[in-house]
């Protein structure tokens, strides 16, 4: 388990993180949040003491210190690889340094090649392989040698939604493996989709906890799905109702200002009858990301 307890840091006067406290659990994703600027980034280089910082991180109740650095892994969302090596001799150069002997690598390497569908060789050199195979080596070098603490930072940036689901399995094999994974996207419906549980960072502070389930239930069930024959407008006119919006799917989308309101929608809407859907749901993290960094949602 990694433990953050009152994590600080101040660039000059400027107060990036500001009492941050939360813990990622062995064999769980946690989703670590929050837009541009938020402090997201520092934490990482924090836990691994990149920088300095006041506060207290551990892992498996040890400080990480350089004793620590071969069962952690990051992959940065800035990608590190060297163009000119072949991808054999920079996967092996990041193994050995991780404490992965060259043996190992030459045993390891080409089950991950096949595993994530590499289209390029051992002996390829970097720079001959596409955007997207250049990230895949930079995955199976950050993981290769089984970490048991993983940060991945925007994994699938620049990614095609199968080479994305790719990844993910991968992702997930690692979970079962009992690795603890920090996972941070910019895109909520993979953090939904991934993560067991989320924290969100705005401004250097946090601001969300807990299971995703719990997250978005504490905003209310909010957010009603109805197939109806009633107009737009007749809806917009219902009571508690705060908007109405037409999905693509052919439903109507209603956010109430009261989830215990649900009850007395269903009756208006149905009046006794069947209709098609008629689903009431908490917002969604992508609605509450948005709601926490001061977005309107309509």
């Amino acid at each position: 388990m990694l433990k953050i307890t009152n994590l600080n840091k101040s660039f000059g006067s400027k107060n990036v993180l500001k009492n941050i406290s939360f813990s990622a659990p062995a064999g769980k994703i946690t989703g670590f949040i929050g837009k541009n600027g938020s402090g997201k980034t520092t934490t990482f280089h924090s836990i691994l003491n990149f920088i300095d910082y006041s506060g207290n991180i551990t892992f498996n109740n040890k400080r990480i210190d350089e004793n620590s650095y071969a069962n952690i892994r990051y992959l940065p969302e800035e990608r590190s690889l060297m163009p000119k090596l072949t991808v054999y001799s920079q996967v092996k150069y990041l193994a050995n340094l991780k404490g992965m002997s060259t043996t190992e690598v030459k045993s390891e390497l080409p089950k991950w090649l096949d595993r994530l569908q590499v289209v390029g060789k051992m002996n390829d050199k970097i720079k001959s392989l596409s955007k997207g195979n250049q990230q895949k080596i930079q995955l199976i070098a950050t993981l290769i040698h089984k970490p048991d603490l993983i940060i991945l930072d925007e994994p699938f940036s620049g990614l095609d939604p199968v080479n994305t689901d790719l990844l993910k399995q991968v992702i997930l094999a690692e979970q079962e493996r009992g690795a603890t994974i920090i996972f941070s996207d910019h895109s909520m419906n993979n953090v939904e989709e991934l993560c067991d549980n989320v924290i969100m960072i705005n401004n250097g502070l946090k601001v969300l906890d807990g299971s995703i389930q719990d997250v978005r239930e504490s905003f209310g069930l909010t957010r009603i799905f109805v197939r109806t024959p009633m107009t737009e407008t007749e809806l917009a006119n219902l009571p508690h109702v705060i908007s109405v919006n037409l999905t693509k799917n052919g439903s109507y989308r209603l956010v109430i200002d009261d989830e215990q309101a649900g009850k007395e929608l269903y009756s208006l809407l149905t009046k006794g009858e069947y209709i098609r859907t008629f689903n009431q749901e908490a917002p969604t993290l992508d609605e509450i990301f948005k709601m926490k960094v001061g977005e309107t949602i309509a």
